[in-house]
């Protein structure tokens, strides 16, 4: 029963843990029904288990980009229509599109293209400014108040998952990586696997190693083979 623990990857680990606990808890094997060493294979494999698969972030970047996607678009039509009215002296609306466009210009002409945690403060200012009385007559003037209603709601939707996500990912680093466990899980293994192989001689012990020999074998085997380093050719005869 040989086996260089640390060589192996971390599912393989986790695998030769889930099969010690399998083999070791069959009705044959009252001889480790309460090992204590056993009982401490258990304990690890359990936390270890729980953490090796799991990720290190939420997964949801891709969310993330369609819900900003629903703010930028509204957005850059409301640009869009500014810089239409400011352009047309005969437009009714031409001044207050160059007086909304010139607070859009102080936040940013090109918000949308932010960085997602900059975007989101500077639009927040944004759409606070455009939301003061005078600003709201004009953007109502214009018939445009329902564009910027879409922009506020997509923004907060955008907020919100936002902060969800940072809290997420903030959870999934602080909980102790599966590598950290994996040193206290070849430990248990190890005592665990002496003192089955110590005991070896003796009856119900002796058929219970048969099976876990098995099983490291197994284990062995699942590690990759080593590149063959070749020799450097013979230098050429002169």
């Amino acid at each position: 029963m040989k086996i260089t623990l640390s060589d192996l990857s971390t599912k393989d680990l986790a695998a030769l843990g889930q099969r010690t606990i399998t083999i070791s808890d069959e009705p044959a094997f009252t001889v480790v029904k309460d090992n204590p060493l056993l009982a401490a294979v258990k304990t690890v494999y359990n936390e270890y288990d729980a953490l090796y698969t799991k990720k290190a972030f939420s997964g949801k970047g891709d969310l993330l980009i369609e819900y900003d996607g629903k703010r930028d678009a509204p957005f850059g039509g409301f640009k869009n229509i500014l810089i239409g009215h400011a352009k047309i002296a005969s437009s009714p609306f031409q001044q207050d599109a160059k007086d909304i466009y010139a607070i859009i210009v102080k936040y940013g002409i090109d918000l949308d293209r932010y960085k997602w945690a900059e975007e989101t403060a500077q639009m927040k200012k944004l759409l606070e400014e455009l939301d003061k009385a005078e600003n709201a007559a004009k953007i109502e003037r214009m018939l445009l108040t329902h564009v910027v209603t879409q922009i506020k709601e997509a923004q907060t939707a955008f907020e919100k998952l936002f902060n969800e996500i940072a809290g997420e990912n903030s959870e999934l680093r602080l909980m102790e990586s599966a590598s950290s466990f994996r040193k206290a899980l070849e430990t248990s293994l190890r005592n665990y696997f002496n003192v089955v192989k110590a005991m070896n001689s003796i009856s119900g012990w002796r058929e219970l190693y048969a099976k876990l020999d098995e099983v490291v074998k197994a284990a062995n085997n699942s590690k990759p083979t080593p590149k063959q380093v070749l020799p450097p050719p013979p230098p050429a005869a002169k």
